[in-house]
């Protein structure tokens, strides 16, 4: 990223003074699609009612599926890794699968949920993860890492009783999206794990989206009944839905791309504070944009939960 040699060779402030610029702004581009997709899924879903979130996944998943493709292949932007048997490929149509039901799950959890709500049970995934790798590998941490993980509980318990907005099966959705969420990466590490299989997250993507969209197809077909009709009725309304869907699935798409990128181009601890901090950002903006009520149990549930978040993740550092 620096230019090498000469006045602005490595090291030079110059130097130094772009990577700070093209570091901030990766994490800019990261925090916008991230929220920006969350954002635009809880419209799409809930307020303009465009109410078919199997449908939504889909245009996404193809999205990725495409634009990995001129990434990889066209643009070289990472090396090309290929799946080289036919049992790596069913490890990565069953870690598609669980995929699949993270993210449709959060869609339908967004019809009846709002944002700030969502981003306070999705910050419970250390949870999951720590009863998924115990049970699945006999992963065992420290006491201590456990013992983090009781306020990571007690504050989704202590925001679920101070939501207004609350709704029983949207809560089970997101609670379903969140275990997926870290059943896929306690997955990822089991099946993928020998050097042989290993694929960065770029290839992963590559591979996973156009299962992804082969299971969703059917899905979204026998489930959301005439949706592609209903879509196109939708489209001789108002036309901007097809925009929406357009922009939408695209930036679903750089969500991956800038995670990739980010995680490259900083330092773990880096990531780890920036994503704490991402899901607070997220909770603020949806609620200056939505306008959903919030109450002083709900924000402190919520904090209750961060806290025992980054507690998790310096237990764990420490006992490495």
């Amino acid at each position: 990223m620096t230019a090498k040699g000469g006045a602005n060779g490595a090291g030079s402030p110059m130097s130094g003074a772009n990577d700070r610029l093209f570091t901030v702004g990766l994490i800019t581009s990261w925090y916008s699609s991230n929220i920006g997709v969350l954002l635009l899924n809880k419209y799409l879903l809930s307020n303009y009612g465009f109410k078919y979130p199997i449908f939504l996944t889909m245009c996404h998943m193809t999205a990725c599926s495409l634009l990995s493709y001129i990434a990889i292949a066209w643009f070289k932007f990472v090396p090309l890794q290929t799946v080289r048997s036919r049992v790596q490929f069913f490890k990565i149509s069953a870690l598609s699968l669980v995929f699949c039901g993270s993210v449709v799950s959060g869609n339908i959890s967004l019809r009846y949920l709002p944002v700030s709500f969502n981003q306070a049970v999705g910050a419970t995934t250390p949870f999951f993860t720590a009863v998924f790798a115990y049970l699945m590998t006999v992963k065992k941490e420290a006491w201590i890492t456990y013992i983090t993980l009781i306020p990571v509980v007690t504050g989704v318990i202590i925001a679920s009783g101070g939501e207004p907005s609350f709704h029983l099966f949207g809560f089970i959705m997101c609670i379903g999206a969140t275990a997926a969420r870290a059943l896929k990466t306690v997955l990822q590490g089991i099946l993928l794990s020998s050097e042989g299989e290993k694929l960065n997250s770029m290839n992963l993507l590559l591979y996973m989206a156009p299962v992804a969209v082969v299971l969703l197809l059917p899905a979204t077909l026998i489930m959301e009944e005439n949706v592609v009709g209903k879509t196109i009725q939708l489209a001789r309304e108002d036309f901007k839905i097809i925009w929406y869907l357009l922009f939408n699935s695209c930036l679903a798409y750089f969500v991956n791309l800038t995670n990739f990128l980010v995680t490259k181009h900083t330092s773990p601890l880096t990531l780890q504070v920036l994503g704490n901090a991402k899901g607070a950002v997220a909770v603020v903006v949806s609620v200056l944009i939505f306008r959903n009520p919030v109450t002083v149990t709900g924000m402190l549930g919520y904090s209750i939960t961060v806290a025992g978040v980054v507690l998790y993740s310096e237990a764990k550092k420490r006992n490495k």
